[in-house]
């Protein structure tokens, strides 16, 4: 019962929070839109269904194929041994009808402690028409991104796992077309995360809480004009929690919760200001570009200009629920906030799931909270195979 009251506090907790974010109201005195932006930002995509219908919701949930994603250590946890998924979403398809993300993991168990993992992400921004400072047309062309991750997840005791992901990225974005100083951008990130899970009956039934944290895309800065700039990849802290319970002998239900936030500078402004007394011009530097992506970490924490009011703004909530019936059909809803300083995406989220013996599949799609919004009618497919049943059904 303890438990329960924690899971249930924390679960509330999260939620009046996201309720104190969806409230807040521009005023004179409040922050001006300054959002933080970062290089390779489809890092951040949620790339399956399942989580993409919770609201983005996904570092405390149940474990599955594409766990690499949102917490690899909850691997540790998969019962079956060996699974690959495949993911599909069209992209952004009220701008273009060619921007496409296409995902692909899986998991091995090599043994009850231990669990390998890997996974492809590949984003086509599709057909581009490109031209040079003076508007002068340079050729199409089909930008493109991927990133290829490898992770190891460890059990550490029976209610608590850790995992790491090593990750290699690249960037072209223009295929080589225009400047000969030019190039692709390449870069190495790491992840690190864990993962508690404890279940236990309460009148027969049975209930489990989970918690997790992912600190995500933490590794080199990119480049596109052999070294001259980097930009920041989009490092990310991700904490969250998710309560299950069987409602009774057919019908389960979860509830979950997630925070993230961006672990980069946020942007400062260039000033101008004069200096009364003699006139001189004090100019004050803008964004912290000289901050290594380990600093920029530590330093994410307490640099926003407008004081801990803008840091607050700068995190974003994901909530989200999901209805088993007999573990076969499941309906899932949730809510993801951000505020309107930071990029102001507000959306509902819709899916459903069919999971049979050897394979599941999944959707999802996105509603806005406002209209015109260039990710409404945003779709996600998932097939997943569980190739530890068919083995067995093969025998």
């Amino acid at each position: 019962m303890r438990k329960l009251l924690v899971s249930l506090i924390a679960i509330v907790s999260l939620l009046q929070t996201a309720k104190v974010f969806a409230q807040e109201t521009i005023t004179g005195q409040d922050v001006k839109a300054n959002p933080i932006t970062t290089a390779v930002p489809f890092l951040t995509i949620a790339p399956d269904s399942r989580h993409g219908a919770m609201g983005d919701a996904g570092v405390a949930t149940s474990p599955d194929v594409n766990s690499q994603h949102w917490n690899a250590s909850q691997y540790a946890f998969m019962e079956s041994s060996f699974g690959i998924g495949v993911s599909y979403t069209p992209w952004l398809r009220d701008l273009a009808d060619d921007i496409n993300l296409a995902y692909v993991a899986g998991y091995y168990r090599l043994d009850n402690q231990q669990t390998v993992s890997a996974s492809l992400r590949y984003f086509s921004l599709g057909s581009i028409q490109l031209t040079d400072v003076q508007g002068q047309p340079m050729g199409s062309q089909n930008p493109n991104e991927f990133a290829f991750d490898a992770g190891y997840s460890r059990k550490l005791s029976d209610n608590w796992s850790g995992g790491v992901v090593l990750r290699y990225i690249r960037s072209d974005l223009s295929g080589g077309v225009g400047d000969e100083t030019y190039s692709p951008g390449n870069a190495f990130a790491t992840d690190v995360s864990f993962y508690y899970h404890s279940a236990w009956k309460d009148s027969r039934q049975r209930r489990e809480i989970s918690a997790g944290i992912d600190i995500s895309n933490v590794g080199s800065r990119i480049s596109y004009d052999q070294g001259e700039t980097k930009e920041f990849l989009p490092a990310n802290l991700r904490l969250g929690t998710a309560f299950s319970m069987d409602l009774d002998e057919y019908n389960s239900l979860t509830l979950t919760a997630d925070i993230n936030k961006l672990l980069v500078p946020t942007p400062v402004d260039t000033v101008s200001t004069t200096d009364s007394g003699n006139g001189t011009i004090i100019v004050t530097p803008g964004y912290g570009s000289d901050k290594s992506a380990i600093s920029a970490v530590f330093s994410s924490f307490g640099d926003a200009p407008g004081g801990f009011k803008e840091e607050l703004q700068e995190v974003m909530v994901s909530l989200g629920a999901e209805y088993w019936y007999n573990k076969q059909f499941a309906l899932r809803a949730g809510y993801f906030y951000e505020n309107q300083n930071k990029g102001n995406r507000k959306y509902f989220t819709a899916g459903a799931g069919l999971k049979m013996n050897v394979f599941a599949l999944d959707f999802s799609y996105l509603l806005p909270v406002e209209r015109n919004n260039p990710l409404q009618n945003t779709l996600r497919f998932t097939l997943s195979f569980d190739l530890d049943a068919f083995q067995k059904i093969r025998r």
